[in-house]
């Protein structure tokens, strides 16, 4: 089939033909690929459990292998710190009872470095080294279990305080108890997670049972106990009941709940609490410390009968939390064998289904992605341009609608009134680009009216009251205000697609061109131009370039500090004429300079002027280059400024007399882009470039004439400003040649000027009149010079 299906009645069908298939009934085949889907979800879901089980069946192992000897490790230290503790205090201690004592510690210890490979000495690792979570904390464990022999040698010289000897050992347990909680409290599943908290709870409430016995074998046969001691006893009795109250009790299952109340309700347990209530209540504080009452006595023995009971609590706790993780390892490997065989039957019977029904959707719609890739590429894209650049375009070139019937030919239909729609809409566009320009146009029209009288009327003032200084400044003020309007009128021009017209007809010198650029600016005493080469720009190009430096100098002018210098150089390099404009301002970073020249260098739609308004100037310099074929690149200056570097084609500048090199010669003018149908504005007459350099001209302003009272005086005896240039080494100031940047549609015919009647005044009033104008020149250019830094 061909990528344009030409328009009219559809060819005959022939005699046989294969019935086609709706794509509602593909559709309702391939409604099997989320079952595919599902497959996949399977293979992933098994994935975890597996990983899940896998994890379980880890932290049973782990729990076996060191979980065990971690806690008899915690229940040895318990012992071993109760005993150091009675030993500080003067109890009955015999020195066989404690080597016995220590030495079962050290078997603990050297148990657990063995199982869970931790320890400085490589013959007691295995091969299961820290892992998991709790890794770290088993080398701490580990780190302080070598720390243990100092501490004994401190007991056994009462060095130190008890606090710090007992202190030791509680850091120990606390570690232990971390590790334990950081190694099999990180379970994946949820209900197993909540079982092994109550285990590491029981370890906690124990350990402050623990320190409780400590706290008391401190006090000994005096049963006096330092302040901090009593306090650390308080300590451990409230915490240990708000465990049990809150963490352990509420969470134990209905077999190890019984066991609590079984031990809660013996003899040892009931005179624990008697004797923990007897201390709070009964103590008294001496100055040494709190003495205890005599019930402590008893503590000893109740410990010993219930601490048994209270270990087994434990164990059975922990015991239980693995038992039930390798419960939920085996359901789940069986919950995978089930899903995996569920999944792979229902995968096998639609794979054939979906094999065939895919084959024939992709046919089709293969066709009709070969067609609407050849339309989107080729046919669109033309009929875009074609609107673009004011032409018709062919109807029978787009897509048509025929109404089909099956699924894939109403998406053809559906993308030919898609194409139809995205046609109308550039169509639409063209049209408002194009009465937009109209617009645009006619606002510059009216508006550039009002901007030519403005400046005929600020030149009749300069002429009638040219000697009043104070007034000649205010209006050179306005002047340049008003030439500023008169530029931001051509930018509107510009941007609208219109171009500036020239009435230049003889070429002008680069150094008059600089100037002339630098009269635009309202800031142009900051301006200090260098003409190092002498060249001459075509006719037909200086309103252009003047207006495309115009804006690089406001531009550098008005982003720079106040007092600095804006320097403008031109030179001639090989391209043509190379103008580069410097300022001082403020640093730039790479990626604003490459948006800058990105600005510069493409010209951006209606919505990226819109969102860019305060920037225009940019645009404005992008279009003019080219419609001057000429190169502008911003980057940063040695001075930490902007630089902007303009490189003219050499077919913009004019030969110099006798040379005839073919790069040369006068080229045409550039071909600006075209606008369809622009607005021409009333066209403002030119006065003749001998009137624009006469004597007295403003600077940046139209050239001021002689006071009206003057007759008419031949140029020789006129002082003219060439004539002191030499006697005079201040820079000369900025003029502009009247209405010599004005546009075709910014010019119009001046008002006439009323005829000036007989002068009666007498030679010597004219000759005072003059006097006493040129002094006024005079101080208004001293006036300027001394703004310059």
């Amino acid at each position: 089939m061909s990528a344009m299906a030409p328009e009219g009645p559809p060819s005959p069908p022939p005699a046989r033909r294969r019935r086609t298939v709706r794509l509602r009934t593909l559709l309702v085949c391939l409604a099997v690929v989320p079952t595919v889907a599902m497959g996949t979800q399977t293979a992933l879901t098994a994935q975890r459990l597996l990983a899940q089980s896998e994890h379980l069946r880890a932290d049973v192992e782990a729990g076996e292998r060191i979980g065990v000897p971690l806690v008899k490790l915690m229940n040895e230290l318990q012992a071993e710190r109760a005993m150091a503790a009675a030993r500080w205090a003067g109890s009955p201690v015999t020195d066989e009872a404690l080597r016995d004592k220590r030495a079962d510690t050290d078997r603990a210890a050297a148990e657990f470095r063995r199982t869970s490979g931790t320890g400085s000495d490589p013959a007691q690792g295995s091969e299961h080294g820290p892992e998991g979570p709790g890794g770290e904390r088993l080398d701490t464990v580990s780190g302080r279990l070598d720390l243990l022999a100092s501490y004994r040698k401190r007991v056994d010289a009462h060095t130190g305080s008890a606090e710090q000897a007992v202190g030791y050992y509680t850091g120990v347990i606390d570690d232990i108890i971390r590790a334990y909680q950081d190694e099999f409290s990180h379970s994946l599943d949820a209900d197993l997670a909540q079982e092994s908290r109550p285990a590491v709870s029981l370890f906690s409430a124990t350990e402050m049972v623990a320190r409780e016995d400590t706290a008391l074998a401190l006090a000994g046969p005096s049963r006096e106990l330092a302040a901090t001691g009593f306090s650390q006893f308080l300590d451990a009795v409230g915490t240990h009941r708000y465990l049990y109250d809150t963490w352990i009790v509420p969470y134990l299952p209905p077999a190890e709940r019984a066991s609590y109340d079984k031990l809660i309700a013996s003899q040892a347990w009931l005179a624990k609490l008697r004797i923990e209530n007897a201390v709070v209540a009964n103590h008294k504080d001496t100055a040494t410390g709190v003495k205890l009452p005599a019930d402590v006595a008893d503590w000893p023995a109740a410990y010993h009968a219930f601490a048994p009971d209270l270990a087994a609590l434990n164990t059975a706790r922990a015991r239980s939390v693995f038992d039930d993780a390798e419960a939920k390892a085996a359901e789940l490997e069986a919950e995978v064998s089930w899903l995996i065989a569920a999944s792979g039957g229902a995968l096998l019977l639609v794979s054939a289904v979906v094999v065939l029904t895919t084959r024939s959707v992709l046919r089709r719609l293969n066709r009709l992605h070969t067609r609407t890739v050849a339309i989107a590429e080729q046919t669109l894209p033309d009929v875009v341009a074609r609107l673009q650049r004011g032409e018709s375009v062919d109807e029978d070139a787009l897509p048509a609608v025929r109404g089909r019937q099956d699924e894939v030919g109403q998406i053809a239909d559906a993308f030919a009134r898609v194409v139809a729609a995205s046609v109308d809409g550039h169509r639409q566009l063209a049209a408002e680009r194009h009465g937009f320009g109209l617009f645009a146009s006619g606002i510059a029209s009216r508006t550039g009216n009002l901007v030519s009288r403005q400046l005929s009327l600020t030149e009749d003032l300069q002429d009638t009251f040219g000697h009043d200084e104070a007034l000649l400044a205010q209006l050179m003020r306005s002047d340049q205000l008003t030439v500023g309007m008169r530029r931001q009128i051509e930018n509107l021009l510009i941007l609208a697609g219109g171009e500036i017209p020239d009435p230049h007809t003889d070429p002008m010198r680069v150094a008059d061109l600089l100037r002339e650029a630098a009269a635009e600016v309202e800031d142009f005493r900051r301006i200090e131009r260098q003409a190092l080469d002498e060249a001459s720009v075509q006719p037909h190009a200086i309103s252009q370039i003047s207006h495309l430096l115009a804006e690089l100098l406001d531009n550098a002018t008005r982003f720079s500090p106040p007092r600095s210098k804006v320097v403008v150089r031109a030179e001639l390099v090989a391209d043509g004429l190379s103008v580069e404009i410097e300022d001082r301002g403020p640093r730039v970073s790479p990626a604003g300079y490459a948006a800058m020249n990105e600005r510069l260098h493409s010209a951006p739609p209606y919505s990226v002027l819109a969102e860019n308004a305060h920037r225009l100037g940019l645009f404005v310099v992008g279009h003019l280059a080219d419609q001057l074929q000429a190169r502008v690149t911003l980057r940063r200056s040695v001075y930490g400024g902007t630089a902007a570097v303009v490189i003219l084609p050499g077919a913009l500048l004019a030969p110099a007399e006798g040379d005839t090199e073919p790069g040369r010669r006068p080229a045409q003018p550039p071909r600006p882009a075209p606008v369809p149908d622009p607005v021409r504005l009333p066209v403002r007459d030119r006065a003749p470039e001998a009137e624009a350099r006469r004597p007295g001209a403003l600077p940046g302003g139209p050239p001021a004439a002689a006071p009206a009272a003057l007759p008419p005086q031949p140029a020789p005896a006129l002082p003219t400003r060439a004539a002191k240039a030499p006697a005079d080494p201040r820079p000369a100031l900025p003029e502009r040649v009247p209405q010599t940047h004005l546009t075709r549609q910014l010019r119009g015919p001046r008002a006439p000027e009323p005829q000036a009647g007989p002068d009666a005044a007498t030679p010597e009033e004219v000759a005072d009149a003059w006097a006493d104008y040129e002094e006024g020149t005079k101080k208004v250019e001293a006036e300027l010079g001394a703004d310059q830094p």
